[in-house]
């Protein structure tokens, strides 16, 4: 027997010599595909009832009304005739209409643009602070966002009166400037700036916490590596964390632009502490002086029809782009 030279390594046997030939090797057994049923169809079908009694009824209702003469006398019982069009076309065609959708739309884009970063700058900080600090932020947003809607606005009035506000004060004892007895709401631009304030607040708790959860996500590996190289915080974000977190900020954003679309209480309650209605109302709020103010349900419902359109175009428009981001 010859020996191998030394520093040599013995010849190993091929890989799966002690295996018969393929052609005599039994085939795989083949997997069995899992029968489909019909459990989870199923299983849907509460929710799909009770959705379709609560958001898909009122729906079509609002749908048949909005091609209907229906003002106060059919309230009360009395037919309501069909007229097709009209109301669609006495909307589009009434410049005031386009006035208020054009101001909600950039009263909505400045919302969301300021909750969006401040809520992502809040998100960040919470990264970094003491667990008992980042417990009293976590305690403020909480009781920031679980404020009615309506006892915020109430709070930030008395925060902005004309005669006793904290703010008219705080800024009056700068040098040179006099707000005694200054009135926020009376003139548009202020009056929607303390309407941002004031959704803003209770808008920042929701987007901290949901891009601050998927902060906790990002690996820590990746971001220390990228210090290493010489990246700073400005740079690890936009190239590292942005793109971990695209998803929730596109859901977020979309989210945000569908609430602050349609917002009314906030509006609402401020015109009647001391706003101008015909210069300060918004879509929600215009739909409510169509319907109720003046008695006019068919209008007011083309316009809600009209607002339901764009909301469907956007919530559109984030499902392919969800699918999209499934994909890649």
């Amino acid at each position: 027997m010859a020996l191998a030279p030394i520093g040599t390594r013995p010849a190993s046997p091929p890989p799966h010599a002690d295996l018969p030939p393929l052609a005599g090797r039994a085939a795989p057994p083949a997997r069995r595909r899992r029968p489909r049923t019909l459990t989870p169809a199923l299983l849907l079908v509460p929710t799909g009832v009770v959705l379709l009694a609560i958001i898909g009824w009122p729906l079509l209702q609002l749908v048949i009304i909005s091609f209907q003469e229906f003002g106060r006398a059919q309230i009360f019982g009395a037919p309501a005739p069909w007229v097709g069009l009209d109301n669609y076309v006495a909307v589009l065609s009434d410049p005031v209409f386009w006035n208020v959708l054009g101001r909600s739309i950039l009263f909505a884009a400045a919302n969301v643009a300021l909750t969006m970063v401040l809520g992502t700058l809040v998100a960040l900080l919470m990264t970094r602070l003491s667990r008992f600090f980042r417990l009293l932020v976590s305690v403020g947003l909480l009781l920031a966002w679980a404020m009615p809607a309506l006892t915020a606005v109430v709070v930030w009035g008395w925060m902005f009166d004309t005669q006793y506000g904290v703010i008219n004060y705080v800024l009056s004892q700068l040098p040179g400037v006099d707000l005694i007895g200054h009135s926020w709401l009376i003139e548009p631009l202020s009056f929607f700036a303390v309407a941002t304030i004031i959704i803003t607040w209770q808008s920042v708790p929701f987007v901290a916490f949901t891009v601050y959860a998927g902060l906790t996500q990002v690996p820590d590996e990746v971001l220390e590596a990228a210090q290493l190289d010489g990246a700073g915080a400005v740079a690890r974000f936009r190239l590292i964390v942005f793109p971990y977190l695209k998803s929730i900020f596109l859901v977020v954003t979309i989210l945000q632009v569908i609430w602050d679309l349609r917002v009314f209480t906030q509006i609402y309650a401020l015109q009647g502490i001391g706003g101008i209605r015909e210069q300060t109302s918004t879509i929600g709020v215009y739909i409510f002086q169509t319907s109720l103010g003046t008695g006019d349900f068919g209008a007011g419902g083309a316009i809600a029809v009209i607002l339901v359109i764009i909301m469907m175009a956007i919530s559109i428009y984030y499902v392919k782009k969800s699918i999209q981001e499934e994909t890649l």
